[in-house]
């Protein structure tokens, strides 16, 4: 049995070895000099081969792109060794929309139809400023990423002042809540009431894991009054709400390839779920090029991946990537 073991190990490693592409040499080296993991060394051979599949998926992809056959393009990044599975394991969330409404009162719910409107988006795109994007690594914090940044918002709205606030007092505080493996916004606004108040990144820094609650209530600043969620299904609700309140926290699907590599353009792929939000972004603006409208979302993966960190998302179709199944917005 032990021999057959190692027999079996050697003719994996031969497998390997034989359908690695000396071609990808050069690239190879540049993206780990870049990108490379010390956490994912121990099979170096392994996340080669997944690396080249990732690769030729882009490449394929962006050769129909310059056909002008996919409306967005895709690029090489930080998660280019890490198939699917395990790309949505180390990024996502654990979020069930409907489970929770069912815990939501009435009240926090924010009617369609109740919000005065702009004229314009423009009117008022300046003030819809947060900090800056940063890479939430291998925390699954997306949801305490969003549910800041939305708040970040509100507050310069009401003092002026931008101030970065404390993603990890949320993953290491929050009731509820996994840490770095998934979590609400909602729950993060509800820890904020209930802690009355949320400390700054500068006194409570981010670590990219989970801690014991170092909580200061004498270093808060900024707090929440209340929360409400937008009608589910609504793009016209989410867009009024942006326009008239704030950036707001949502949830979509992120678990497609193209999703992982997307670069630039308007993000649409049909094979995006409406009904499976894995991970938490927020959502900053709107616009249109050509005829083709979009959403504009500040994702937390860092600059290397998408537009500087944002994505634009296809628009009015349908709910694409359930864009309008989960959006929170905080009151201050």
């Amino acid at each position: 049995m032990k021999a057959f073991s190692i027999l079996a190990s050697v003719s994996f490693c031969l497998h390997m070895v034989n359908s690695i592409d000396p071609a990808l040499d050069s690239e190879w080296e540049a993206w780990q000099e870049e990108f490379g993991n010390p956490s994912r060394e121990a099979h170096p051979l392994q996340r080669r081969e997944i690396w080249e599949q990732n690769y030729r998926a882009i490449e394929d992809h962006n050769s129909r792109y310059a056909e002008g056959q996919e409306a967005y393009e895709m690029a090489m990044n930080q998660f280019g060794d890490l198939t699917a599975e395990e790309f949505v394991g180390s990024v996502g969330i654990l979020l069930v929309p409907e489970n929770m409404r069912k815990r939501t009162p009435p009240s926090a719910l924010l009617g369609e139809g109740k919000l005065p409107a702009f004229e314009t988006f423009e009117d008022v795109e300046e003030e819809w400023t947060s900090t800056q994007e940063m890479q939430n690594g291998i925390c699954g914090s997306c949801w305490a990423y969003s549910a800041t940044g939305a708040l970040e918002a509100q507050w310069k709205k009401k003092t002026g002042q931008l101030i970065p606030l404390s993603k990890q007092q949320l993953i290491d505080c929050t009731a509820g809540i996994k840490g770095c493996t998934g979590g609400w916004a909602s729950l993060a606004y509800d820890y904020i009431i209930h802690n009355e108040g949320i400390q700054a990144e500068a006194t409570y820094p981010y670590a990219m894991r989970e801690q014991p609650c170092a909580a200061d209530k004498t270093k808060v600043v900024a707090t929440v009054g209340s929360w409400k969620f937008l009608p589910i299904g609504s793009e016209q609700a989410l867009e009024d709400g942006l326009v008239t309140i704030g950036p707001v926290a949502i949830s979509i699907d992120t678990t497609r390839p193209s999703f992982q590599f997307y670069r630039r353009g308007i993000y649409y792929d049909p094979e995006c779920s409406v009904w499976k939000q894995t991970h938490s972004m927020l959502l900053t603006g709107f616009g249109t090029e050509g005829s083709e409208q979009y959403w504009t979302i500040r994702n937390s993966w860092g600059p290397w991946w998408g537009e500087d960190g944002y994505v634009r998302l296809a628009k009015n179709r349908n709910r694409h990537c359930g864009i309008s199944q989960y959006g929170v917005l905080p009151f201050v």
